[in-house]
């Protein structure tokens, strides 16, 4: 097994015996990366406290050496295994270690460890993460644990109950999906609800994949005669195996089938609904469909009449009749009659459904951000951050940086960063700090500053190094590291985040 034993620069460690992890993105959108990393760093719960009170767990990584530390730079697994130290729930103190390596053999042994350092689920053989990976970030089920014996994979919870005995052949997440983990046994798989331990499917079809982007949307499953049909996580088995394939398309109870070699659209009671007037079907939204014929795009009503000719490029659905479509290369957005709302001037266009606004970006790669009823709100920005939870985004106008609110009101970083005990701010071109009743904290002597992350640490810039300051803005670490090729700036006590956005690792 060949492998640099943690020496790599683009990939951090770990074992080949394991799935390997995804590879992140080179280049993303950027509010791709603010939106995981929020997922990622962020209790699922909505913490509400204030940013030097939450305890949370991160991997750490230094001189080919894995361990775990606190929010608060408190080394909790020392840096002593060659693997990754992986920490399932960054709120629960447990942490499963990887020992006795054999790279040659590829074996190696486990262990589970609390946040005092001590052995824990020792009556478990093997005890290992479910990895999850969509396109950007891994993550680990949450709650639920696999353990090995004779051979053979159960599951338990993180407090060491059974959810499911050791008799299966391998179990492993559904990918991309959350709360779905597969289960195989003498080459047939079911499935697992990931937060219960409840078998939603039996393990008796030769292939399972989620038909849509959650576990809500349900499951196509494949039988032994290669027949397709969808069961729902609460069970029901909504389409028979019958189909030669079901597609990837759902929406308003309305799948897409393959029947004696007829692309049809079919309801939940296996009636057909279209089944003509279309290459294939993209999306489904309410009674309409986009369509693509003839290498275009268009929209039909589950009559098959046409509601927008197929003549575009592509379509997809926005909100109520309207839609964002591209012509010759270039994005407008139009309604269920083909009137323009938004010319076709842009490079790309996204409708930011929970924040209900659009962000239309331009050939300098700046954005418009434009309301539902179209108007443009602001001009050639750039969002740094947009936060759903707490109902923000940040934008680079500029050279500076603004804080909006969902209803576009122009807001400062104090009414924002409601939880912080220090604001960014800028004077003659350097940056500072300024606690919530205006005092200067940090004289303005940065070349440029990160707003207070939410573990209360503050990334300070000055000739081109980085460095950071505590929450009462004493110095740390003097600007002296080099992260200029990274992609996220980001300190807990005196380590940076790791140059891999899929990892939620810190380094030295």
């Amino acid at each position: 097994m060949s492998r640099s034993r943690g020496r790599r620069v683009d990939n951090v460690p770990r074992l080949n015996i394991k799935k390997v992890f995804a590879t992140i993105i080179a280049i993303m959108v950027f509010i791709m990366i603010t939106i995981s990393l929020k997922k990622i760093l962020t209790s699922n719960d909505k913490q509400t406290k204030d940013v030097s009170s939450l305890t949370t767990y991160v991997s750490v990584y230094e001189n080919d050496k894995w361990g775990v530390i606190d929010n608060k730079g408190n080394k909790v697994i020392n840096l002593e295994y060659d693997e990754i130290v992986v920490v399932p729930d960054e709120n629960q103190g447990i942490f499963i270690c990887t020992y006795n390596i054999d790279y040659n053999n590829e074996t190696y042994q486990t262990k589970v460890l609390d946040e005092k350092g001590k052995e824990i689920l020792t009556e478990y053989q093997m005890v290992e993460a479910l990895e999850n990976t969509n396109k950007n970030t891994i993550w680990y089920e949450s709650n639920v644990l696999k353990h090995q014996k004779n051979g053979k994979y159960g599951l338990i919870d993180f407090k060491g109950k059974e959810l499911i005995e050791p008799i299966y052949d391998k179990i492993y997440a559904l990918q991309g999906i959350e709360k779905s983990i597969i289960i195989e046994k003498d080459g047939k798989k079911g499935l697992v609800n990931g937060s219960t331990g409840e078998i939603i499917i039996q393990p008796e079809y030769i292939e399972i994949k989620s038909i849509a982007k959650t576990y809500e949307d349900g499951y196509i499953v494949k039988n032994n005669e290669n027949k397709y049909g969808v069961i729902a996580p609460d069970k029901t088995k909504i389409l028979e195996e019958k189909y030669d394939d079901i597609k990837n398309v759902t929406g308003n109870n309305y799948y897409v089938v393959v029947e004696n070699g007829v692309l049809e659209v079919v309801d939940a009671t296996a009636n057909v609904i279209l089944n003509s007037g279309y290459d294939s079907i993209q999306e489904i939204e309410l009674d309409n469909f986009v369509i693509i014929k003839n290498n275009k795009y268009g929209v039909i009503d589950k009559e098959g009449q046409t509601i927008i000719a197929p003549d575009y490029d592509k379509i997809q659905f926005a909100f109520s009749d309207y839609f964002i479509a591209q012509k010759s290369g270039k994005y407008g957005i139009i309604d269920k009659l083909g009137n323009i709302k938004i010319d076709f001037n842009y490079n790309n266009i996204n409708y930011i459904k929970t924040a209900d606004f659009f962000e239309a970006e331009k050939e300098d790669y700046t954005s418009d951000i434009i309301d539902r009823n179209f108007n443009t709100i602001l001009s050639s920005t750039i969002i740094s951050e947009l936060n759903i939870e707490d109902g923000y985004l940040r934008v680079r106008v500029n050279n500076d940086y603004k804080y909006y609110n969902f209803k576009f009101e122009e807001k400062s970083n104090k009414e924002i960063l409601t939880r912080n005990t220090l604001f960014l701010v800028k004077e003659n071109g350097k940056y500072g700090y300024e606690n919530k009743n205006g005092d200067r904290i940090v004289d303005c002597i940065y070349d440029d500053a990160k707003e207070q992350n939410q573990f209360g640490y503050c990334a300070v810039n000055k000739g081109g190094l980085w460095g950071v300051l505590k929450s009462d803005g004493t110095v740390i670490v003097e600007p002296s590291r080099n992260l200029e090729n990274y992609l996220y700036i980001d300190f807990i006590s005196e380590w940076n985040r790791y140059n891999d956005l899929s990892l939620n690792v810190y380094t030295k």
